[in-house]
């Protein structure tokens, strides 16, 4: 039985040559049979190259975000195939839109759910700074109740705004020493939040 369509009948074969990139090696020794490297760079390859976000968007910034991820951008690329809307299985809270001064406390809830290590991102102006919005219910910014990484600036930010965001994210994660989280600096970062 044939079908009524035939598909692909002129088909384009893909080059992939020089296309197709590889996360570089860490540092270290090689020699036949063994390869020897700090224990820090290759736990911070891993966690680099799959980063697990957790998208809280609440308004215009969300729908940059739905066209980060969509193929055109395609934020998976970049070792965030995963996303999660489960704070327990998530690494990097990125915050997108306004905050109104009632989800504050949700906000910092997620992230206190989520496990450590994990980093935020504020996604657009408001995320940022409030934006547009300096009024009394308003939250001026997601720093006053969660430590935040990286902020992506903008009204709402452009795709590619929000991609280097996250390659700003991912360089910050390669680069973080294992013993960064019980540093007292750390601890006392923390603690200014409220944090223990």
């Amino acid at each position: 039985m044939s079908r009524p369509v035939q598909f692909n009948i002129h088909p384009i074969l893909a080059d992939t040559k020089d296309s197709i990139g590889m996360a570089n090696m860490p540092a270290g020794y090689t020699g036949e049979g063994f390869f020897a490297t700090k224990l820090n760079d290759v736990v911070g390859l891993a966690r680099k190259n799959s980063i697990w976000p957790l998208p809280f968007a609440t308004s215009c910034c969300g729908i940059e975000f739905m066209a980060t991820m969509a193929s055109h951008y395609d934020l998976a690329r970049f070792g965030a195939e995963r996303l999660g809307f489960s704070p327990r299985q998530c690494d990097l809270l990125m915050v997108m839109g306004t905050i109104a001064k009632k989800m504050g406390p949700i906000v910092k809830q997620v992230y206190l759910q989520m496990a450590e290590p994990r980093w935020v991102i504020a996604v657009g102006a408001c995320a940022c700074s409030g934006g547009i919005f300096d009024t009394y219910s308003v939250l001026q910014g997601i720093d006053q109740v969660v430590p935040v990484d990286v902020y992506v600036p903008g009204c709402p930010p452009r795709p590619e705004a929000i991609l280097d965001g996250f390659i700003k994210i991912q360089d910050l994660v390669g680069q973080e020493s294992l013993r960064r989280r019980s540093s007292e600096k750390y601890k006392g970062l923390l603690e200014s939040y409220g944090i223990q």
